[in-house]
């Protein structure tokens, strides 16, 4: 991308947020942000991966208690209790902070973990000694961008609105069906477009 453009477009967004413009649409900022698709696609393979990283656990956890030693308690696989699932959600838009916008591309590949080909290049000029001004801070270069920061937002509210199918989902359907199509196919996304769902990098 050419470095007077991306100037551009940073200085636009800047303006943008600063003056609190009405006028400013997305494409002013140039800015994208993402879609519902894309946002419940992200969630579903965050969850699903923290669920896997959780799953490998062979922990047996006590419920209940009683008030002495004669009445056992009772005894629970965590890989399959409630537990598990309260902190594989917390903190599970968090990991969308670790993701970049990729403006090289144009579908929902576009976000990804890793630095994106552009401030790639950006840096490799700064590490030869170019001068790069883009209106912004260098220290500010690689922190989450407006459209991740919304991601994260996005992410948020439809954990809120989808709690009761997602425990759904991972007491009765987890062995059975991806959260991909349990959620965002057959819910979030229920007669829209979920095309998103199905681009890979």
């Amino acid at each position: 991308m050419n470095i007077n453009y991306f100037k551009l477009v940073i200085t636009l967004l800047y303006f943008c947020i600063t003056f609190n413009s009405i006028i400013c649409t997305e494409e002013d900022e140039g800015v994208k942000y993402a879609d519902k698709c894309e946002t419940c696609k992200i969630l579903a393979i965050e969850l699903e991966n923290r669920l896997q990283e959780t799953g490998k656990t062979s922990d047996v956890l006590e419920i209940g208690y009683s008030v002495d030693d004669v009445k056992p308690k009772k005894k629970k696989e965590y890989r399959k209790s409630e537990l598990r699932l309260v902190e594989s959600l917390d903190g599970v838009c968090e990991k969308i902070l670790e993701y970049n916008i990729h403006k090289e591309r144009q579908d929902s590949t576009r976000f990804a973990k890793g630095m994106s080909q552009t401030f790639q290049t950006l840096h490799g000029l700064v590490d030869k000694g170019v001068k790069v001004e883009l209106g912004i801070p260098y220290e500010l270069w690689d922190k989450p961008s407006v459209e991740i920061t919304n991601m994260k937002t996005q992410c948020e509210n439809l954990i809120e609105t989808h709690e009761s199918d997602i425990e759904e989902w991972y007491f009765n359907y987890q062995n059975k069906v991806s959260l991909t199509s349990y959620l965002c196919s057959e819910r979030a996304l229920k007669n829209l477009d979920d095309s998103c769902l199905h681009e890979v990098a």
